[in-house]
């Protein structure tokens, strides 16, 4: 079954009606929109990146029956020629984070990694996106210093806050995962202006007829 994963640069789109369920993991509660595939807004409630239960939302994905995942993330640029308003399938990621983990107790070396074949797949319906580059993970919620986003540009393409926490735990768990990352803005210091969470939502906004099209063209081939 097919699960999608929507965050900000889905608020503003005109989704499927699905049947919202909340499911019990070992790691708390989750909510989820059910039907002929799972939806989960990872920011539901106005829960930050930081405050985001991964390990709850991932399990309830896998109790669900879902085995393959299509993450939706807002990104900044680190790369002048990856625009705002453009879109990024990474193919690698890197976190500066703590990255969760379902095995407390147990020492499992999991290979992290988004789905090669999964991606392609996706490319197949979305041409105009970019396919390759690398996704850096950073804390949140507060946006990259100058000099951070100076030095994560020599090592990524794109920078979030959430995708990298999700893949790996979809790993764990047995999932395949590919994100399609929305580009809201240059990172910090790339585009001369002044971030903010307003900002993002002002992209968000400019393009949800595009990304809700994205969603629904992503359902009807691969749902």
């Amino acid at each position: 079954m097919l699960g999608i994963i929507g965050g900000t640069s889905l608020l503003f789109s005109t989704l499927p009606v699905l049947e919202k369920k909340n499911i019990s993991t070992p790691f708390g509660t989750a909510e989820i929109l059910s039907g002929d595939i799972v939806m989960l807004m990872r920011h539901q409630n106005g829960r930050p990146p930081h405050r985001i239960n991964y390990r709850a939302n991932l399990a309830a994905l896998a109790i669900t029956g879902v085995d393959r995942i299509i993450a939706f993330g807002s990104a900044g640029s680190l790369k002048p020629a990856i625009t705002p308003g453009s879109l990024v399938i990474p193919t690698d990621y890197i976190s500066l984070t703590d990255i969760p983990s379902i095995h407390d107790h147990a020492t499992e070396h999991v290979r992290p990694e988004l789905s090669a074949r999964l991606g392609k797949d996706l490319f197949s319906l979305i041409s105009f996106a970019q396919f390759g580059g690398v996704y850096v993970q950073t804390c949140g919620p507060r946006i990259e210093t100058v000099a951070e986003v100076n030095a994560l540009a020599h090592i990524a393409d794109i920078v979030g806050m959430t995708v990298a926490s999700e893949a790996t735990l979809a790993c764990e768990l047995g999932m395949e995962f590919a994100a399609l990352c929305t580009v809201d803005n240059y990172a910090n210091g790339l585009g001369g202006e002044v971030l903010t969470y307003e900002h993002i939502l002002a992209t968000s906004k400019e393009y949800c007829t595009r990304t809700g099209e994205i969603v629904n063209r992503i359902i009807g081939h691969m749902g």
